[in-house]
Protein backbone atom coordinates (compact mmCIF):
# COMPACT_ATOMS: atom_id res chain seq x y z
CA UNK A 1 0.00 0.00 0.00
CA UNK A 2 1.09 3.57 -0.63
CA UNK A 3 1.44 5.71 2.50
CA UNK A 4 2.24 9.40 2.68
CA UNK A 5 4.00 10.22 5.96
CA UNK A 6 4.09 13.81 7.20
CA UNK A 7 5.49 15.05 10.47
CA UNK A 8 6.04 18.13 12.57
CA UNK A 9 8.69 17.88 15.28
CA UNK A 10 9.17 20.69 17.80
CA UNK A 11 12.85 21.69 17.45
CA UNK A 12 13.02 24.41 20.12
CA UNK A 13 15.28 22.20 22.21
CA UNK A 14 18.36 20.09 21.39
CA UNK A 15 16.28 16.98 22.14
CA UNK A 16 13.75 18.10 19.53
CA UNK A 17 16.47 18.52 16.92
CA UNK A 18 17.67 15.00 17.70
CA UNK A 19 14.11 13.62 17.38
CA UNK A 20 13.74 15.37 14.02
CA UNK A 21 16.87 13.67 12.69
CA UNK A 22 15.75 10.29 14.05
CA UNK A 23 12.28 10.60 12.49
CA UNK A 24 13.76 11.54 9.10
CA UNK A 25 16.32 8.72 9.24
CA UNK A 26 13.63 6.18 10.13
CA UNK A 27 11.35 7.37 7.31
CA UNK A 28 14.27 7.15 4.85
CA UNK A 29 14.52 3.45 5.68
CA UNK A 30 10.96 2.96 4.45
CA UNK A 31 10.47 5.42 1.62
CA UNK A 32 11.50 8.46 -0.41
CA UNK A 33 11.63 12.05 0.84
CA UNK A 34 9.58 14.25 -1.48
CA UNK A 35 9.64 17.44 0.63
CA UNK A 36 10.94 18.45 4.03
CA UNK A 37 9.03 16.31 6.52
CA UNK A 38 7.08 14.44 3.79
CA UNK A 39 7.83 10.89 2.66
CA UNK A 40 6.21 8.56 0.12
CA UNK A 41 6.35 4.91 1.16
CA UNK A 42 5.16 1.68 -0.43
CA UNK A 43 4.67 -0.73 2.46
CA UNK A 44 3.13 -4.01 3.42
CA UNK A 45 0.71 -3.88 6.35
CA UNK A 46 3.43 -5.39 8.58
CA UNK A 47 5.96 -2.74 7.51
CA UNK A 48 3.38 -0.01 8.14
CA UNK A 49 2.77 -1.24 11.69
CA UNK A 50 6.53 -1.47 12.32
CA UNK A 51 7.11 2.07 10.98
CA UNK A 52 4.33 3.48 13.18
CA UNK A 53 5.75 1.69 16.22
CA UNK A 54 9.28 2.96 15.59
CA UNK A 55 8.13 6.54 15.06
CA UNK A 56 5.91 6.42 18.15
CA UNK A 57 8.96 5.52 20.22
CA UNK A 58 10.95 8.47 18.82
CA UNK A 59 8.55 11.40 19.05
CA UNK A 60 7.36 13.37 22.03
CA UNK A 61 3.63 12.64 22.25
CA UNK A 62 3.01 16.10 23.74
CA UNK A 63 5.18 18.18 21.36
CA UNK A 64 5.34 16.39 17.98
CA UNK A 65 2.88 14.98 15.46
CA UNK A 66 2.95 12.48 12.61
CA UNK A 67 0.18 11.88 10.06
CA UNK A 68 -0.14 8.77 7.90
CA UNK A 69 -2.24 9.03 4.74
CA UNK A 70 -2.99 5.53 3.43
CA UNK A 71 -3.74 5.69 -0.30
CA UNK A 72 -3.94 1.93 -0.72
CA UNK A 73 -2.71 -0.23 -3.58
CA UNK A 74 -4.35 1.72 -6.44
CA UNK A 75 -2.57 4.90 -5.45
CA UNK A 76 -1.16 5.83 -8.87
CA UNK A 77 -4.51 7.10 -10.10
CA UNK A 78 -4.86 9.29 -6.98
CA UNK A 79 -1.48 11.05 -7.19
CA UNK A 80 -0.97 14.06 -9.44
CA UNK A 81 2.16 16.19 -9.62
CA UNK A 82 2.63 19.72 -10.89
CA UNK A 83 6.04 21.24 -11.56
CA UNK A 84 9.40 19.59 -11.07
CA UNK A 85 8.98 15.90 -10.36
CA UNK A 86 11.76 14.83 -8.02
CA UNK A 87 10.11 11.57 -7.07
CA UNK A 88 11.24 8.09 -7.99
CA UNK A 89 8.81 5.38 -9.01
CA UNK A 90 8.98 3.44 -5.77
CA UNK A 91 7.63 0.31 -7.45
CA UNK A 92 10.47 0.11 -10.00
CA UNK A 93 13.70 -1.79 -9.49
CA UNK A 94 16.44 0.38 -8.00
CA UNK A 95 20.04 -0.57 -8.75
CA UNK A 96 22.72 0.93 -6.52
Amino acid sequence: MFVLVTYDVNITSPLGQNRLRQVAKTCLNYGKRVQNSVFECVLTEAQFVLLKDKLSEIISQSDDSICFYKLGNNWKRHVERIGKDTSVDVTDVLIL
